[in-house]
């Protein structure tokens, strides 16, 4: 089984899991440290995944966001079982398991699946990057050609992160430079954007296990995904991601 192919599979088992505990109304809802919320279906759905990779591919390390890190191989997979956690508690389907593959410091393979919304994302560096539409149809993602800054639609997380991260006036005269904002959140911005739908996301607050599978789709599909201030690394919080072609000029109006 090629990497594409147990990341596919593992998207499938999150899928089960996750879309049967989906407004149940036994669901267990717990607040952690940081004041996120976290479902038994979040773990569930982690736990399944630790085990289909122990099984398929023993000895490489997962980053979750549930459990415990087990590292020590060049081979790292990053989980986060339900990305979304809010919106699926309160029953609304944006909502999606992100699953990554890193090798060797590079984040070569990831599928990024929102069953609730009968849609999935994946791609392999080299390989391009896809969707399924919810009639089962796949194509092929391209970004944007949006190259003025006045003709550009842009996403974000949250007015509340952007004041928390001091920024807010930094979003706020933004959005007087750009044809439209919208706020689609979570994990469903970046694939608008390789979708070419809208042509800037960028977000505070933010983890690895957020982060991590966005990346291939993002790349493959012409975009560019950086620390909101410079490289992106493991540690990176504010993330900007661009259809390339705005991503000086984004970078440069929100950080000034």
């Amino acid at each position: 089984m090629n990497d594409l192919d147990l990341a596919i599979l593992l998207a499938n088992a999150a899928d089960e899991i996750s879309l049967t505990r989906f407004r149940s109304v036994d669901l267990l809802v717990e607040t952690k440290p940081d004041r996120t919320p976290v479902t038994d279906a979040d773990k569930a759905v982690e736990l399944k995944l630790r085990q289909i990779i122990d099984l398929h591919s023993p000895g490489d390390g997962v980053i979750g966001e549930e459990f415990e890190n087990t590292l020590g191989s060049e081979r790292v997979w990053i989980i986060d079982p339900i990305d979304g956690t809010a919106n699926y508690l309160r029953g609304l389907p944006i909502w999606a398991s992100l699953i990554a593959l890193r090798e060797n410091g590079i984040i070569t393979t990831s599928v990024v699946s929102a069953p609730a919304l009968g849609r999935r994302w994946w791609a392999k560096l080299g390989n391009g990057a896809f969707t399924k539409d919810v009639d089962g149809s796949v194509r092929s993602l391209d970004v944007s050609k949006v190259a003025d800054l006045g003709d550009s639609s842009i996403s974000y997380n949250s007015m509340q992160q952007w004041d928390q991260a001091g920024m807010l006036e930094n979003l706020i005269s933004l959005s007087r430079k750009v044809w439209r904002t919208r706020a689609f959140g979570d994990f469903l911005s970046y694939m608008y954007l390789a979708e070419g739908s809208i042509d800037m996301v960028c977000e505070h607050d933010l983890k690895i296990h957020d982060i991590a599978a966005l990346v291939p789709i993002i790349l493959e599909a012409g975009g560019s995904i950086t620390d909101l201030f410079g490289e992106l690394t493991e540690d990176s919080s504010s993330i900007l991601a661009t259809n390339s072609l705005l991503h000086r000029s984004f970078q440069s109006e929100l950080t000034t």
